[in-house]
């Protein structure tokens, strides 16, 4: 590490100009969360491997910042040659430099990996100071860094029509009129999910993320991809024919901004000749893969998006012919629907007039059902397992008679001999008498949880990697066990279980907290606040939005921060919290963070109202340091309240649960719950029970019975 940082410096120092710090943000040419090993720069400075979080070195200092889901996995991974800074409590990086960097100091960054967003708001922070940010030509990590992973060379996968509902013509078509209505002629796609959402393809570019490493550019006449063409097979080059689309190589992306930027910019290379703007204004004509026939209308402008292009791609246009607005792209993947071209005027107005993708939307949900099975059975192989290894030392000392007997009637060997298991709530068995046992450990038992996931219809792998956590470690929000170095199953002490999985159909995201001994009161009032707040907002019907026109500003700060307060209000009840959001956009086999929404105290909450068919995740939480962590995680889809009256005409929305697992009856104090809160419960619970059973055996059958058998008060 202390080698590494010196390589910086002296690059620093011999860099024109002279660079006085260095940012290395997180993310890569795309501004993607999750990234490839080769983009894991600032993972490689600072050994911090958390997926968000920037580091700053100047000659003197290192410091990196990350949010509070982090705080505790970066105080552990830091060495002492780095400070924390914890976003909310700290000074921000931007005030954090115009108070501790010289004036006139030179900030470097690679201008590839942060947005024109980031690069603004810098560069106006740094102006009080007459600092200046200096996109480096290199980036200086890829320098100093020799055993870099090299790029990802993973073919390019087609996503079939049945799962992705709707044709490469029909997205373009869509996008092309969305062009003409912002005056619009040109529009640069840079984020990996919406490349892959608008040209039906997928990839094994990044772990977790089924995206390819790919820019889009397109025109009212043309589309364009940019990725590295050892990727394409045959019969991928063929359907990149069929679809009107022209593949160039990755890293003429650049090259071809700047002949965008002139007009230049044809599916022929050597054809330097301008191409015609002129585009009619009635959208609805056009050919078959949604080119726009030429009329009197003239569109000027290249629309990027601020918070996803990178500052490289930016700096290679005309500033006065560029759009910067979020890309149309984000709002119609989330939305699930068609025409998003109409979306905007149909919320003003009121009306839900979002056209449902019927086979994304069905495919979500049934991805979400084999998903539940998969974790059931999870959950019901745990619960044996542990009871299991404390049934082990006693086969030594009783007859098998007995032991059947015992098995028979385990609740009674739970609370004399072992591990009191999911149902029960007896004391565990002394250590002394476990201490030679070989036991499950964080790892083994999420690599079972994948073992379930993989066996069900359309599995490719894992949506993010498997949060299984015991204990204190449950307190590090994102933890991230390593075989070598992570916890054995306590059934002393709480689990949480984070975890995900892609299929064909659909991404999920569920987490549940377990336990399988003796929960303490002060754990089951945790949980159950936890549950209560989960629920709420679950159950929430709130007014609809109008995609964040001014004249509903105050309109949406209510109804975005509302709904996070919600799910808070049980916990600060008890002057309890969490440092997450609460709820965030899920896609379809894709990202499985996807905004642009999303539930949360930040201001960026306020962006954009959550909108009929929109995914959302609602997970309130509860980490106490140093001794457990609780979660609880659904995946909903808002849909239309239905309410009696419809106060000021905006119609109101509610969400619809499409996860499925149950809750554990044990850890909840139930005297602390509400006659509606516990008529939910039972009605999810019967829910689960028929949703699930045709993918369960008998015995998984028997188990979840038992788990959603109703509360009484």
């Amino acid at each position: 590490m202390a080698d590494t940082l010196a390589a910086l410096r002296s690059l620093m120092a011999s860099h024109s100009p002279p660079l006085n710090a260095l940012i290395v943000p997180s993310e890569d040419y795309h501004q993607s969360e999750y990234v490839s090993a080769r983009d894991k720069r600032r993972d490689f400075v600072s050994g911090f491997t958390g997926s968000a979080g920037i580091a700053l070195i100047s000659m003197n200092e290192a410091l990196l910042w990350t949010d509070g889901r982090y705080f505790l996995q970066a105080a552990q991974q830091l060495s002492e040659q780095w400070t924390l800074m914890r976003m909310g409590e700290d000074p921000a990086l931007d005030i954090w430099m115009e108070d501790n960097l010289p004036k006139d100091a030179a900030i470097g960054v690679d201008p590839w990996c942060i947005s024109v967003d980031t690069a603004k708001k810098w560069e106006r922070a740094f102006a009080k100071k007459q600092q200046k940010l200096v996109p480096t030509a290199r980036n200086l990590v890829d320098e100093v860094w020799k055993n870099q992973p090299p790029a990802e060379t993973n073919p390019l996968i087609m996503h079939p029509l049945e799962f992705a509902g709707r044709s490469v013509a029909d997205k373009l078509k869509d996008l092309r009129a969305k062009l003409v209505q912002e005056k619009a002629r040109a529009m640069i796609i840079t984020a990996l999910d919406e490349v892959a959402w608008l040209y039906n393809v997928r990839g094994t570019d990044v772990s977790y993320s089924p995206v390819v490493h790919a820019f889009a550019i397109v025109t009212l006449n043309s589309a364009f991809l940019y990725v590295d063409k050892r990727k394409l097979s045959s019969e991928a080059n063929s359907y990149m024919k069929e679809n009107g689309i022209f593949v160039r190589e990755y890293g003429d992306v650049s090259s071809d901004t700047v002949l965008l930027a002139s007009d230049q910019l044809t599916p022929s290379s050597a054809d330097k000749t301008p191409a015609r703007l002129n585009t009619e204004i009635n959208c609805g004509k056009g050919t078959g893969n949604g080119e726009i026939q030429t009329a009197e209308f003239v569109n000027d402008l290249i629309w990027v998006d601020i918070g996803a292009c990178c500052f490289a791609l930016y700096l290679k246009l005309n500033a006065d012919k560029v759009l910067l607005k979020q890309s149309p792209l984000a709002l119609a993947k989330a939305l699930k629907v068609f025409p998003w071209t109409l979306l905007v005027a149909d919320w003003v107005m009121g009306q839900c007039l979002a056209y449902k993708n019927p086979v994304e939307m069905k495919g979500l949900k049934n991805a979400h059902i084999r998903d539940g099975a998969a974790v059931v059975q999870y959950l019901a192989w745990l619960d044996r397992q542990v009871n299991d290894s404390f049934l082990e030392p006693l086969k030594f000392s009783l007859s098998s008679a007995v032991i059947d007997s015992l098995l028979k009637n385990f609740s009674e060997m739970q609370e004399i001999y072992g591990a009191s298991g999911y149902f029960a709530e007896a004391e565990s068995m002394s250590k002394n008498k476990l201490q030679d046992l070989k036991r499950l450990t964080e790892v083994s038992a999420s690599d079972k949880l994948e073992e379930f996931r993989a066996s069900k219809e359309h599995f490719r792998g894992l949506s993010f990697p498997t949060i299984s956590s015991v204990g204190s470690n449950g307190a590090i929000i994102h933890y991230s066990p390593e075989a070598e170095t992570c916890a054995e199953l306590d059934p002393d002490q709480m689990y949480l279980c984070d975890s995900g999985a892609q299929y064909l159909d659909g991404t999920t995201d569920i987490t549940r907290t377990v336990h399988f001994g003796k929960p303490t009161p002060h754990e089951k009032t945790c949980y159950t606040a936890v549950l209560k707040g989960h629920i709420s907002l679950g159950n929430a019907r709130f007014p609809n939005g109008t995609n964040g026109m001014d004249l509903w500003d105050d309109f949406l700060v209510y109804k975005c921060y509302a709904l996070d307060v919600l799910a808070r209000t049980p916990l600060w009840k008890y002057g309890l919290d969490y440092r997450h959001g609460t709820g965030h956009g899920i896609g379809s086999y894709l990202n499985v963070h996807e905004g642009p929404h999303q539930i949360s105290f930040r201001p960026s909450a306020q962006n954009v109202p959550l909108q009929v068919s929109m995914t959302v995740t609602d997970e309130p939480g509860y980490y106490e340091d140093g001794k457990f962590g609780i979660r609880l995680e659904n995946v909903l889809i808002v849909k239309e309240g239905n309410t009696k009256f419809n106060f000021g005409d905006k119609g109101y929305l509610t969400f619809e649960h499409i996860t499925w697992a149950p809750y554990q009856r044990k850890l909840i104090d139930v005297s602390l719950l509400v006659p509606e809160e516990i008529q939910w419960l039972n009605d999810y619970h019967s829910k689960c029970s028929e949703i699930l059973a045709p993918y369960l055996n008998q015995s998984e059958m028997e188990w979840l019975k038992n788990a959603t058998a109703p509360i009484t008060a």
